[in-house]
């Protein structure tokens, strides 16, 4: 297929690549050059002319920061791409733009899916997120072999905005994973536990779920680089409180406060332990 790409962030840079990999003509747009010309590095084409590349494509790709971007995006894809082509976008974004999109697209004979994807960059580049779709059934039965490079575990969830509300679902979990752990470790240092002990009593306990297991890892080690920034957290949790204002997870704009917004989202445990009293490196 020939494909155009939108957003060659950390996500959006392998998963382009897989598809590149995979045999497909790839070309790409961003609007940081730094992205850019990685892009560039890792094999992928540049759009020079973004509209016409759409409108020489079977489909277009993307993946975004947030919902005005995606409505900018889309306003391109609906002028430029050729009945029949499929508008395929993956980020993380609200309800309401993904349907205003929907509405946008209806009118240009282009199939519009919704397929967000769970986990983080390393994933990306492993081959190994989970894809959640929505949009016209059909569709989604052509494009999901193209995609098994990005994740072979794929679930269909319905033709409208199913994907957008499972990713916030997933995306919730997350953090208040985070805030769980927070709230454990700082028991359990406050108490004298080492902090090594309790990463590997927790990692074969039952409560090792796969997010536990992923952060483990470089946490284990008190490394706190990021995969997805504590802004990028907060982000998403106003996408989710805008889907129910019952749902609240205010520790997260603490971590914020501390001058912590450049280290990964677990920051949120530093900030438990900061006012359990306990101070480490």
């Amino acid at each position: 297929m020939k494909l155009v790409f939108l957003g060659v962030g950390k996500m959006g840079l392998p998963m382009a690549a897989h598809l590149l990999v995979a045999g497909h003509e790839v070309v790409v747009h961003d609007v940081d050059a730094h992205r850019l010309a990685l892009a560039q590095a890792a094999g992928l084409g540049v759009a020079q002319d973004l509209g016409a590349a759409i409108s020489q494509a079977d489909g277009v790709l993307s993946s975004l920061p947030h919902d005005a971007a995606l409505q900018s995006a889309a306003a391109v894809v609906a002028q430029h791409l050729r009945k029949g082509g499929f508008y395929l976008d993956t980020s993380t974004v609200s309800v309401a733009a993904s349907a205003a999109v929907a509405d946008m697209l209806a009118a240009t004979g282009c199939d519009y899916l919704r397929v967000t994807v769970s986990g983080n960059n390393h994933m990306a580049e492993a081959g190994q997120l989970t894809l959640m779709a929505s949009g016209p059934q059909a569709a989604w039965q052509r494009m999901a072999p193209m995609l098994k490079p990005w994740g072979s575990v794929q679930f269909y969830l319905g033709q409208a905005e199913q994907a957008r509300l499972m990713k916030l679902v997933i995306n919730l979990m997350i953090g208040q994973t985070s805030a769980m752990l927070a709230e454990a470790l700082s028991l359990g240092s406050k108490g004298g536990l080492a902090w090594s002990d309790l990463w590997q009593v927790i990692g074969a306990s039952a409560v090792a779920s796969p997010i536990v297991k992923a952060k483990a890892v470089q946490l284990s080690q008190r490394d706190f680089t990021p995969t997805f920034t504590v802004p990028q957290m907060l982000k998403d949790i106003d996408l989710i409180l805008a889907e129910g204002d019952a749902l609240q997870v205010p520790l997260m704009q603490s971590a914020l406060a501390q001058g912590w917004a450049e280290q990964d989202y677990a920051a949120i445990i530093k900030v438990v332990e900061q006012s359990a009293g306990i101070h480490q490196e």
